[in-house]
């Protein structure tokens, strides 16, 4: 049979969960899709409603019916994935988390002591996409993974049909391969020579950043591993005001403590002032403490700036410390020749933290931490247990990687990010993400020309960070001060929840340091045309226009 072809949807009935797909119906009727057979012909089942969950493989003669029921869930998924793409279809189907705990034409969270049928099991797929975010639609700006890739999402389906374990070889030696050319060319692209370089792919940035601290302590201290912090002096780590809080929490989760994180100032433009490192680093010493960490961002949550990477590096070379560089949101950069100047230094780095599934619009999730130190993850992390890693196997046990890491099982990250890359190429990564940062210079220059927004920073942005006010009418003609500040600070959040309510558009905001609420627009999905930026700006100004803010003598 050919499973390209859609089978035609199964008929609308009603069950003691609620009505059975109507819109899959009618997507059927009117696509002319035949109906599914099997390869003698017979057709499949297409009435769930008194099919179980026990009917399914293993069950014996149950292939026909696991066809039937994952053609039909295909349906769903497909359906989903053009709706992602529309533009006519809603970000989001907003309810509130009281609605959907209280259960919403059918679709309950509770979960029964007796099994439901599998036609209730479709329904339940079919709204709990419904009732989640589109994160893959164009109009999706909320955050810095955003987009739809379909030979990701097609690496993710078969990881998960695989359902195997990274530890050893033995049980994931596809995998495991795939894992080390990956990480040997994302050490390249940042620049190590083929004797440098190590790695391992993380559930997200916070974990690969952790590692970072993680493996500088082993470094300078490894007595740590047994003896615990009560034999290392006070350690102190550095990062600048904008960076990542996955910083101060891996201090915190290590033992070093949060206290011990020094905050470096960064300037207006949100990188961290390589001066105030210095001075910072010298009075830590002169109190006794040990400096022995520096994280650099490329590339930081909000505003998208990257630190003087090679400028901080100097001062860690000179002062002996681990330099580390968070490049998870910036790392996709290195990707393209017009851009990955805004790195430069980072081979420099001991450590390298990059999300292929920011930029690069890998599924979540997909995040490496690179070490520069090649048998440093090994060292600092392995137990040698012998129920998982014998010395003794018939074949090299040296990629059995499981002992370089935290965890003990660990997700099959890796081939989603590799099959894209093999049906892009680099050089279609490249694309990707100067179209993405294309995308913020067409916002950067319609906000330059509007007189209804306002420029967080006047300076064009170096990644696909894009900061905002909207001003109202109401606002328009007040004097600069603490009276406007704190009106306007009420705008963002206003606009936001109209937005959510209405589902059409979804962007971030959020305060920083002095800065009173704003719009924090992101570019990180190639579905995402200068279209969509220009109805984002207009949708936000037909929220915004009649919003009126209380003045203090009216409260």
């Amino acid at each position: 049979m050919d499973y390209l072809q859609l089978p035609e949807s199964i008929t609308e009935k009603s069950t003691p969960g609620g009505q059975i797909l109507a819109e899959s119906k009618q997507r059927s009727s009117s696509d002319n899709i035949n109906s599914p057979q099997t390869s003698d012909n017979t057709c499949i089942p297409k009435d769930f409603s008194c099919i179980y969950n026990k009917d399914l493989l293993p069950a014996l003669r149950g292939e026909d019916t696991t066809k039937s029921f994952f053609q039909e869930l295909v349906n769903i998924l497909l359906s989903y994935v053009c709706k992602s793409f529309r533009r006519s279809s809603k970000v989001l189907d907003f309810h509130h988390p009281h609605q959907l705990r209280e259960g919403l034409e059918g679709f309950s969270l509770e979960l029964p002591d007796q099994p439901d049928n599998l036609e209730q099991l479709l329904v339940d797929c079919r709204d709990t996409l419904k009732y989640g975010v589109k994160t893959g639609h164009p109009r999706f700006f909320n955050q810095l993974s955003s987009g739809l890739d379909v030979i990701g999402l097609a690496g993710e389906w078969l990881t998960s049909t695989a359902n195997t374990n990274m530890f050893t070889y033995e049980v994931s030696p596809v995998f495991i391969l795939m894992e080390e050319i990956l990480l040997r060319k994302m050490q390249e692209i940042v620049g190590w020579s083929e004797e440098e370089g190590d790695g391992v792919f993380c559930p997200g940035g916070t974990m690969s950043n952790l590692y970072s601290v993680l493996l500088a302590r082993y470094h300078f201290f490894p007595e740590v591993k047994t003896k615990g912090m009560t034999a290392l002096p006070r350690l102190i780590l550095f990062t600048s005001a904008h960076s990542h809080y996955s910083v101060k929490k891996s201090a915190a989760v290590l033992g070093i403590g949060s206290d011990n994180v020094v905050v470096v100032k960064c300037n207006d433009r949100g990188k961290m002032i390589t001066a105030e490192l210095e001075s910072s680093i010298i009075t830590a010493k002169d109190q006794g403490c040990v400096p022995f960490y520096v994280n650099a961002t490329a590339g930081t949550t909000v505003y998208g700036a990257f630190d003087p990477l090679n400028a901080i590096a100097d001062i860690c070379e000179s002062h002996g410390l681990w330099l580390h560089v968070d490049a998870a949101w910036g790392g996709g950069l290195l990707m393209s020749k017009r851009h990955r100047v805004k790195l430069q230094g980072i081979e420099r780095a001991w450590s390298v933290t990059w999300n292929p599934h920011k930029m690069m619009g890998a599924p979540l999730q997909c995040s490496a931490i690179l070490v520069k130190k090649r048998g440093l993850l090994k060292d600092c992390n392995q137990m040698c247990a012998e129920y998982l890693f014998q010395t003794d196997k018939h074949y090299d046990t040296s990629y059995d990687t499981g002992d370089k890491t935290i965890q003990c099982g660990r997700h099959v990250d890796v081939f989603k990010l590799w099959l894209m890359w093999k049906a892009k190429g680099s050089e279609g990564f490249e694309s990707q993400v100067n179209k993405c940062l294309e995308n913020a210079e067409h916002l950067f220059d319609k906000l330059k020309q509007r007189p209804d927004f306002e420029l967080v920073f006047k300076s064009e942005p170096e990644h696909s960070n894009v900061c905002f006010w909207y001003i109202p009418p109401s606002l328009r003609n007040m004097s600069p001060g603490p009276e406007r500040n704190r009106r306007l600070h009420e705008v963002a959040p206003k606009i936001k929840a109209k937005m959510m309510e209405q589902g059409m558009a979804m962007i971030g905001y959020q305060p920083l340091g002095d800065k009173v609420n704003f719009f924090r627009c992101v570019f990180s999905n190639p579905a995402t045309q200068t279209e969509d930026v220009d109805y984002l700006l207009e949708e936000i100004a037909s929220l915004g226009h009649d919003i009126c803010i209380r003045t203090e003598t009216d409260l």
